[in-house]
């Protein structure tokens, strides 16, 4: 519990209306993009850096546990309040302080909507280029915690390679910088370290991104299959050729019925599977290149390959990708989404497992994911109001993220580790990586206060054998 005097302190720092703390508030504040949930006893806005210096050193005082959160769109648990304690929402910290675009950089602060960066530069021709799919909704400071992805990133890179500094507060208040606008500068590479921490050492207060300018052309094709495995291939193959796209996204047929019904973005509804491929650069490589890629997708068993013929009909066929997961609520009350990565090559193995892993089980499982990078996104169907069904869900995810592991991928790519898969980092890492893990973050927040509970297990987690999916499943309240 929270002591009134700490609650008092808190709300002398924010103000009368720079706080929650009532049930009926608080239950929003008790979840994100996930399954797992827990409440926080109190959430504050602070709207600078220095008020969440404030209130640092008062969570320090009273040894409160504090977690930083954005928009709360993240998918693994990382921004609930694991162990209770204070929610910092950097809600109100929402303003582009700096477009700086004689050397393409941008100074923001971390509740800033990550399209919002994009919209702000797009009239000069700039983009920032990491693309959550919900980058209408996620800040900045959720993917510099995450790591954050997206479809685009297949050519440009995830968060981290667009982050060039930061702005932090420890946990004891501190205040420190890292990184710059200057490229390559002296001493650790600690905007590295912080990017994908998930707000175990630091709370990030401002970010330094860098823009890019916007490619002379762009080309969206749609490759149509009657299998999905042939997808995998022809991802093969498009590499084979030389060739990055920007993107290269997948969806099986289950989905393409669901996100046609909601969007009418133009996706056949009677396809086990398409390719949505992303080409852009200079106008003559673009079209060799985008020609490439059609007799790629052809080879590999493509029944048809179409070309967007307009920026609307492009923007509507990225509509329908980037807002599949809000369809599924046409077909299934609930689901969990998984978040494994594998080589490329392994992606029809992998799809087949996948497959095999909905059998077992009796329930669906859908497939979309970022098909250029390994990135697998199999979205597992349920009904919790079913007994049962949400054990038997995280079960077959914790199989499929298992098997992605064993095939020398990552159970992670973009969601992160959250309390979702603390029991799986055994599954990817030794006992001396783990410890290692710990030892650093220390450095940073030697009482652990900071969203406490997440990215790797604690000691005696880590001593039992593996039980993500049961465990998270009991840990639902």
């Amino acid at each position: 519990m929270i002591p009134a005097e700490a609650k008092k302190e808190l709300a002398a720092v924010v103000g009368p209306k720079g706080y929650l703390d009532r049930d009926e508030d608080l239950a929003l504040y008790e979840y994100d993009g996930g399954v797992d949930m827990a409440r926080p006893e109190m959430v504050v806005f602070p709207r600078t850096t220095e008020e969440v210096a404030a209130i640092a050193r008062i969570t320090a005082r009273h040894q409160l546990p504090i977690v930083g959160r954005g928009a709360g769109t993240g998918l693994s648990g990382g921004a609930i309040a694991w162990r209770g304690g204070v929610v910092i929402s950097f809600a109100r910290m929402n303003r582009i302080l700096e477009i700086d675009l004689d050397n393409e950089r941008a100074v923001v602060e971390p509740g800033v909507v990550n399209l919002d960066i994009s919209l702000a530069v797009d009239a000069d021709g700039y983009f920032y280029a990491p693309d959550p799919s919900s980058q209408r909704a996620c800040t900045i400071g959720g993917n510099v915690a995450e790591n954050a992805g997206g479809p685009h990133t297949l050519a440009y890179g995830v968060t981290t390679n667009h982050v060039l500094g930061l702005e932090c507060v420890l946990a004891d208040g501190t205040v420190f910088t890292t990184g710059g606008k200057e490229p390559d500068l002296p001493g650790y590479d600690l905007t590295g370290l912080l990017v994908g921490s998930e707000g175990t050492m630091a709370l990030v207060t401002k970010v330094i991104v860098r823009l890019m300018r916007k490619p002379e052309a762009v080309k969206t094709l749609l490759a149509v299959y009657d299998d999905p495995e042939d997808c995998g291939r022809t991802v093969a193959d498009i590499t084979a050729r030389a060739i990055t796209p920007v993107a290269i996204e997948m969806m099986d047929g289950v989905l393409l019925k669901m996100v046609e019904e909601a969007t009418h973005a133009g996706y056949p509804t009677d396809a086990a599977a398409v390719l949505l491929i992303e080409v852009e650069g200079l106008r003559e490589a673009v079209e060799e290149q985008a020609e490439q890629i059609r007799q790629a997708c052809l080879a590999c068993g493509a029944r048809e390959v179409r070309l967007a013929r307009s920026a609307e009909e492009r923007e509507l066929l990225w509509k329908g990708r980037k807002n599949a997961f809000g369809a599924i609520g046409r077909v299934s009350p609930s689901f969990v989404v998984q978040d494994g990565m594998v080589p490329r090559a392994k992606i029809p193995a992998t799809l087949r497992f996948i497959r095999r892993v909905s059998e077992k089980y009796g329930l669906l499982i859908s497939n979309i994911f970022h098909a250029g990078d390994g990135n697998m996104h199999p979205i597992i169907l349920f009904n919790k109001r079913r007994p049962g069904e949400l054990e038997k869900a995280l079960r077959a995810g914790e199989e499929i993220l298992e098997y992605c592991v064993a095939q020398g991928g990552s159970i992670t790519g973009e969601h992160g580790v959250g309390v979702e898969k603390l029991g799986l980092m055994r599954v990817q890492f030794s006992e001396d990586s783990l410890e290692c893990m710990v030892r650093l973050r220390r450095l940073f927040d030697p009482e652990e206060r900071l969203n406490p509970g997440k990215l790797y297990p604690s000691e005696p987690e880590r001593r039992e054998a593996p039980q993500a999916a049961s465990g998270a499943a009991s840990r639902l309240h």
